[in-house]
């Protein structure tokens, strides 16, 4: 049976979008997220017969965070990501949910990658600390941890300051 016949097709025309949204996520790059899909959907294609057709998203998932992790490391050293221009028109009412995205992505690629992955799993994806430790080959104690710490050093760069609070200029 072929990987077409086993729903494959399908289930790229359901879930393709997603998962370029959930690389994206990972990698903070749009272009990069979408290689990174295309390379993951190749071999997946290649073990679709042995994929569970029930849940093949948990299998993609996984194998994107895993692959995404070995592009990191083979990636040069002086190679930083640069934060992600936005140049669209003000939104309107939503002008305040819109800059407190844009000021949260440059923060979210400032986390450990750790730290990244368990956030966008947790509150992109959804997913519950035992399949993000699956995913990302931890127990769920250390799923926590990553979490606890990336919330926190988000809250902490978010946070006004007293002087900001107090209206004291420097």
């Amino acid at each position: 049976m072929s990987a077409l016949d086993g729903g494959f097709e399908e289930y790229v025309k359901a879930r393709g979008d997603a998962l370029r949204r959930f690389a994206y996520l990972i990698c903070g790059d749009h272009q990069l997220g979408e290689d990174l899909v295309q390379e993951v959907l190749v071999r997946a294609y290649r073990r679709w017969h042995r994929i569970d057709t029930d849940d093949p998203d948990r299998y993609i998932r996984t194998a994107l965070v895993r692959r995404h992790v070995s592009w990191l490391r083979l990636r040069r050293t002086w190679e930083r990501p640069e934060p992600i221009e936005d140049d669209r028109e003000d939104p309107g009412d939503f002008a305040k949910q819109v800059a407190d995205r844009d000021d949260l992505w440059p923060r979210l690629g400032r986390l450990t990658r750790a730290q990244r992955a368990v956030l966008v799993l947790r509150f992109y994806e959804d997913l519950d600390d035992q399949r993000i430790g699956e995913t990302l080959r931890c127990a769920p104690s250390t799923v926590r941890v990553h979490a606890a710490r990336g919330l926190a050093r988000l809250r902490a760069e978010l946070t006004p300051s007293a002087a900001d609070k107090s209206g004291v200029t420097p």
